[in-house]
Formats: C-alpha cells, structure tokens, sequence
C-alpha cells in the first residue's frame, strides 16, 4: 500500500501518517471530514493542502482498513 501524498516518519507527528511535505496528519483531515466541514472549508484552513492531497487521505484510510485483520472470538 503506498501513498504518493503521505508520509510516515517517526520524527514529524511520532510517526503519524501525514500529508507528505507537512505536519498536517490524515486523521485530523478525515476528523474534520466526519464532523462535516467541507472540502471548501478545509483547503481555505490551511491553504497549502490540495484537493488531492484531502482525497489521498480518504484512500490511504480505506486502503488502510481494507488491508486490517479482523479476528471474531
């Protein structure tokens, strides 16, 4: 599974997944994607993310989940 946008490094974030070139991690773009802000509204906080960069959040999460071990017992 790999990411072009987002990197992972153990010195930004402690290693978080963020948007490649930024402190600006993928769970707090798909928290305010939950809570309802819009993509608008996410690009004008912080203007030097791109709508590709919200959206190769959004397909490293489901990549992420769909490649997750699910044990049932």
């Amino acid at each position: 599974m790999t990411h072009d946008r987002i990197a992972a490094d153990p010195a930004v974030l402690a290693g978080k997944p963020v948007i490649r070139g930024t402190r600006i991690g993928v769970d707090l773009i798909l928290r305010k994607l939950g809570a309802g802000v819009s993509v608008a509204e996410i690009l004008a906080d912080h203007p030097h993310l791109s709508e590709a960069d919200i959206h190769a959040a959004q397909a490293f999460a489901a990549d992420y989940i769909a490649n997750e071990e699910v044990t049932f017992g």
